[in-house]
């Protein structure tokens, strides 16, 4: 197991070119690899026990309001969702910003993943007595040396590839009218051009950190594959749901499907904690 995991690691200042070139660079022949153990599930629950905390994990570019509508309707059912704000600065500290929530929690939880965040919680619920289970939304599932630069160049290259920005200091962003075109596709485009101009700069360090260990093997597992998607290969989606071996719900829909379909979202979160309450 990782030891000291929520340690910051000391490496922003230094931006790998080499990596951000794996980002930008053409796809490469290269499966994705299973590292899985067979299925068992770390939190033996009461079979009366309900899940109703969720922990919501947003992903580059974004920030926690991508969370809003899926937390009004799990309110509505009765769940207890917090959507944690990143730092965005390293994979390590958003590991640990998460694990910082986790750490207050006394009963089952469900961690939900958008795009990025999906880095963040598999390796965030690793040895958490209280993490139930795992939602993916459209989002990456690494092995313990992946990271989202060397992931992202195992699919097809992707409109919303060639959008985003480096700066010299190692911070990125999207091009406003690519964040319109690839992140955010099937939204209202008034929508869209409020998102483009009010995303979150997300360092390269978030992008080429590895978390070196994951929990997603023993842990059980839901993802949404997002067949319309111009930023996230939806091909590579599907071989990441075979690596978990996750319940799939594939919806027609862009990246930021938190915001674009929020009743599907919140209706596969729902059957994830009803799924693993009644074990």
């Amino acid at each position: 197991m990782l030891s000291n995991f929520a340690a910051t690691r000391a490496r922003r200042g230094r931006f790998r070119r080499n990596e951000r070139q794996r980002l930008t660079s053409p796809p490469e022949d290269v499966e994705i690899e299973r590292t899985g153990t067979p299925r068992s599930t770390l939190l033996d629950l009461e079979e009366t026990e309900t899940v109703t905390d969720v922990i919501l994990v947003h992903g580059a570019w974004t920030d926690a309001s991508v969370w809003h509508p899926v937390m009004a309707r799990l309110w509505a059912d009765g769940h207890e969702p917090t959507a944690v704000g990143l730092p965005m600065t390293t994979l390590d500290e958003d590991i640990a910003w998460t694990r910082r929530e986790l750490a207050g929690r006394d009963r089952p939880t469900i961690l939900v993943g958008h795009s990025y965040g999906g880095m963040v919680i598999s390796a965030a619920a690793l040895d958490h007595q209280h993490v139930a289970g795992l939602v993916f939304v459209c989002a990456y599932a690494p092995g313990p040396t992946d990271t989202v630069a060397t992931l992202a160049g195992r699919g097809r290259e992707m409109p919303g590839r060639k959008a985003i920005r480096f700066s010299s200091d190692g911070w990125t962003s999207v091009a406003p009218q690519g964040f319109v075109d690839s992140l955010a596709s099937d939204l209202p485009p008034a929508t869209a051009r409020v998102l483009a101009a009010s995303q979150r700069a997300t360092h390269s360090d978030c992008l080429t950190g590895a978390p070196g260990a994951v929990a997603w093997d023993g842990l059980p597992c839901r993802y949404i594959q997002t067949l319309d998607d111009h930023m996230f290969d939806p091909e590579l989606q599907r071989r990441f749901v075979e690596r978990v071996n996750a319940e799939r719900v594939e919806l027609p829909a862009g990246h930021l499907v938190p915001l674009s379909r929020p009743d599907e979202v919140a209706a596969v979160i729902r059957g994830m904690a009803a799924n693993v309450g009644g074990r």
